[in-house]
This record gives structure tokens, sequence and C-alpha cells, in this order.
């Protein structure tokens, strides 16, 4: 896949590195293609069609890091780059106070690709806008829709990842999404109601699968209703969270507080730390014995399972918590060994070839029960049923949040009944997943992914998957919020 320029590039970059004495080195060339269509209100509002190509070079020397990257690939700027991170390097290794060491992985030399049955690059524009003009026309063939929206959105990236160590890895990787929305309008008030796919690596199969077409009269049909229900009355609460919901609890309450280098503190001076210090691992009650989540980046089809991370370390499957107990986090080569780890798990991850690789959020799921959903239901005397995301708030240290959703139903007496809006619960992280006393089987599993989470300075957005059956959580505190959507 790679052309000549990329690996006479790599090689001159690497010759750069072993000459000045560094320990280690290595070069990322990155070629990417986004398309994003949006259609607001029954027009097309925007095509964003973008290409980003440039390489970034990685020094370690004497034990601290250089980075240095270009958008300009040629055989003039590869070796002036690369002396320009060695030149950081040697300043940083100057100064610091702790030495680098990183965990040793084997030589890898693969080429992975996104399988798929249709490419969403050959898909025509007429076809894709169509689909969108259709979608939001449908919505608001609904009495009450005031406003419509619908998009789709791919991206491929072509990588090429080499080391000083050996390793030679090449990337040819696919993701797409579409969603559509519908908002009501009543007596003065609005309220929307979304589908979304999930973000996946997959072709443009994933869309139709989706079948835009076929959601939008529900979507519509629930967003009149959303806009006309009762407000939620505060109080204590039983929640089934669907696994859409249950996505963004994961990646906020477990996946965050997981990243090894945010508990070692190496995140504080901007998107805070983590309770789950290293102390906590292997001893500390993070759920219920019903609590298991695993992180698998080797799960087809989702974000984060690209078969390496950018240390070129394998994509791996081991757990965070398992039956309730905190055992395990998202590690790099650089922080493993601080926890006296051998190797790292493969959470390495830049945004793209300007920036330098951190500790990402593995692809983290919530292991399936044996409940079914109507099970999970029925035992609920007093409770609410939440599908989707909404707004949320978590502290520094992933301690203390509160989260919205997109749909609310109240349950009484085992039994799902009307809507619900302005439903906002709380909590405390540990507290709340102790208070998980069922997950649904495996049939009702789903994932969700995201392409922005932030992280890092300067900002870099991380891409992973958090997949669900939906769960049934305990006397957890509801308050009415705001109606802003």
């Amino acid at each position: 896949m790679s052309s000549p320029i990329w690996d006479e590039s790599a090689e001159l970059a690497l010759k750069r590195i072993a000459a000045s004495g560094a320990e280690y080195g290595d070069i990322r060339i990155q070629d990417s293609s986004t398309e994003h269509i949006e259609g607001e209100d029954r027009r097309i509002a925007s095509i964003q069609d973008s290409r980003d190509i440039g390489f970034g070079v990685r020094v370690l020397y004497h034990g601290a890091w250089g980075f240095a990257a270009s958008s300009i690939l040629s055989l003039e700027e590869v070796p002036r780059v690369a002396d320009l991170a060695i030149e950081i390097a040697k300043g940083s290794a100057s100064i610091a106070l702790e030495k680098v060491r990183l965990a040793p992985e084997p030589v890898h030399r693969d080429c992975v690709v996104t399988p798929c049955r249709i490419n969403p690059f050959t898909v025509s524009l007429e076809k894709k806008t169509d689909l969108l003009l259709n979608t939001m026309e449908t919505l608001h063939r609904q009495s009450g829709i005031a406003r419509s929206s619908a998009s789709l959105w791919a991206c491929r990236d072509r990588k090429l990842f080499v080391s000083t160590e050996g390793s030679r890895i090449e990337w040819d990787l696919l993701a797409g999404q579409g969603e559509c929305t519908a908002t009501a309008l009543s007596e003065g008030r609005f309220a929307s109601r979304s589908f979304n796919t999930p973000y996946l690596r997959k072709g443009y199969e994933l869309i139709q699968e989706a079948d835009l077409l076929r959601e939008a009269p529900r979507v519509a049909a629930q967003a009149v209703e959303k806009v006309k229900a009762p407000v939620i009355e505060a109080g204590e609460y039983d929640l089934v969270l669907d696994p859409e919901h249950l996505s963004l609890t994961i990646h906020e309450s477990c996946g965050h507080p997981s990243e090894l280098d945010r508990a070692l503190g190496y995140e504080a001076n901007y998107a805070g730390t983590s309770f789950l210090t290293p102390d906590k691992q292997g001893s500390f009650r993070y759920g219920s014995p019903f609590v298991s989540l695993v992180a698998d980046n080797t799960e087809p089809e989702t974000l984060a399972a690209t078969g390496y991370d950018d240390d070129g370390v394998m994509c791996q499957h081991w757990d965070i918590v398992r039956n309730g107990v905190f055992v395990g986090y998202c590690t790099n080569r650089e922080v493993a060994p601080k926890i006296g780890e051998s190797r790292s798990r493969g959470s390495n991850r830049a945004d793209g070839w300007g920036n330098i690789p951190m500790v990402r959020i593995a692809n983290i799921g919530l292991e399936p029960g044996s409940a079914t959903v109507d099970q999970l239901i029925a035992d609920v005397k007093h409770g609410i049923y939440i599908e989707g995301h909404g707004s949320y708030s978590i502290d520094q240290r992933r301690y203390n949040f509160q989260f919205g959703g997109d749909g609310f139903w109240q349950i009484e007496n085992g039994r799902r009944t009307h809507m619900l809006r302005d439903v906002i619960y709380h909590g405390i992280t540990p507290e709340f997943w102790n208070g998980c006393d069922g997950v649904a089987d495996r049939s009702s599993r789903r994932r969700y992914g995201f392409i922005t989470c932030g992280k890092g300075q300067p900002g870099q957005s991380g891409w992973m998957t958090h997949a669900a059956s939906p769960a049934r959580f305990r006397k957890v505190q509801v308050i009415r919020g705001e109606s802003s959507s």
C-alpha cells in the first residue's frame, strides 16, 4: 500500500535517528480523507471533503522524548524534521527529572486493512444526499415536527509506522456513521429525538443496514411524544439504561479513570486525574459482582481495533473490572513499567500525524449477563428506562457525575409506560456501579463509539467503542433538568 516516497522517507528518518545515538525512534506517515455531509430542515447544509497528509517523528534520547512533524513529505524535509526531533529530545534529556523506560515489545511486520463490502468513498454524492433529503422529508411528515437534521460521515486513514527496533506496520482503515434528528414544538417548548448508527470500522453497508428511512417515523413520533411528556419528579428511582446511553456512562466513569497516565497524575493540569489510583488495583470494589468491564481492542469493526497502536504494540484483550473489582489499566510502553507490568496493553494512539501518541481509552465494554431486557424491567416498581446520549458532567477525578439522555420512559410495577422529559441522574461512580444488580444477555448487546474524546495539550480526539447490554441500577438520585432540547 505504501508508496516509494513513504518507504524512502522512513528509511531516511531512521538512519538519522540511529546516527544520533538515540535509544529509540519511529516515524508515522499518515494520509487521511474525511467526508461529512450534513442536512438541515429538508436541505443539504454542508458538504465537507478534506484530505490531510503528513508525518511525525519521535525520538527517545537518554530517557527523554522529542517529537516533530511536518505536512511536507519530501526527502529534503524528512531529515530536517528528524534532526529537530533529535534536538528536542536532547534538550528534554538535559532537564529530565526521571528517565523514560519503554516496556519491551516484539518486532511486528504487518498490514492491517478494514474489511468492507462497499467503500463509502465510491458511493455517489447524489445517492448520499438523496438519502439525507428523503430522511428529513420523512421526519417532517409527522405533525408537530419543526426542525430536522440528518448526516453521514466517513473517514479513511492510510498509515505507515516504522521504528528503529525493526517494526514496520501499514494500515488502511475505514470508519463510518450516520444519524438523524427530529425536533418537535409544542406550546413554545422544543424536544428532540435522535437515531444514530454507531461509529464503526465498516464500509457504507453500515448505513444501508441501519436504514435511516425505516427509523425516521419512529424518531419523529417519539419527539412529539417527548415534547408533550410530563416533567420528571425529582427523587430516587431504579434505572434501566440502554447500550447507547451506557456507552457514555462507561466512557466517562470507567474509561477515563482507567487510563494509567491519568491515574499517575500526568493529566492533572488539563483534563483531571483519576480516583482509580495504582494502590487500588486488584482490591478496590468498583462495582457489584454483576459488573465486569473488559477492554477488547481486538473485536472486529470497533474503533480501537486497529491491529496495533501507535507504539507498534499489538492490540489486546484484558480486564478492567472483573466481578466488581478493579484489576487493570489502559497503558502504553512508557507507563506500563511504572506499575510493574512487563508489556504495554497497546493503548497508545494519536489523532493524526501532527500529534504525539498518548494513552487513550480502549474499547471498554460491559460484559453481558443472563437476564432479558423484559426481566430487568419486570423487577422495577418505580423507575425510568433511558436511551441515548444527553448532557453530562463529571469531576476531575471521574468520581462525582451527572448524566442526561435522549429518551426517557416511566417504569411502574414492572411495565414501561409513557415518556418523560427533563431527566438527569447523578451519583458517585463506585456507589452507582455497586448499585448494578442485573445486566441483559448477549442478544441485546450493542456497540457505540466516540470520535471526539478529548485529551492532551495540544488537544487530541480519541476513537474508541463501548459495547454493552442494557443494565439495571438501583436507588439512583434523579433531578429535573432544564429542557434544552
